[in-house]
C-alpha cells in the first residue's frame, strides 16, 4: 500500500500530512505516508487543488483536510 499526501509545503498541507501519520498509527497500519511537494506530481494526478490524499496513486481526499476520524474512514474505505 501507497499513502501519499501532496501539496504545497504550506501549512494546509502539512496538516493534513501529520493527520495522515496520526490515523496510520491508530490504525496499526504497517506502512508510511510520503510527503510530496512537486507540483508536477500533482497536476500528473489529475487534481489541481491541494492538499491531496491518495492511496496507491488514487486522489481520495482533494482540496481540504477533514478531522482525524473521516481520515481514517476514507483510509480503511480504500485499502
Amino acid at each position: 500500500m501507497i499513502i501519499q499526501v501532496f501539496g504545497s509545503g504550506c501549512p494546509t498541507c502539512k496538516k493534513l500530512f501529520d493527520l495522515t501519520n496520526k490515523a496510520i498509527a491508530e490504525l496499526n497500519l504497517n506502512t508510511s505516508v510520503e510527503y510530496i511537494t512537486d507540483i508536477q506530481k500533482i497536476i500528473d494526478l489529475g487534481v489541481m487543488s491541494s492538499p491531496v490524499l491518495a492511496i496507491n496513486n488514487k486522489p481520495i481526499i482533494v482540496g481540504f483536510v477533514p478531522d482525524l476520524e473521516k481520515i481514517k474512514t476514507a483510509i480503511t474505505n480504500n485499502l
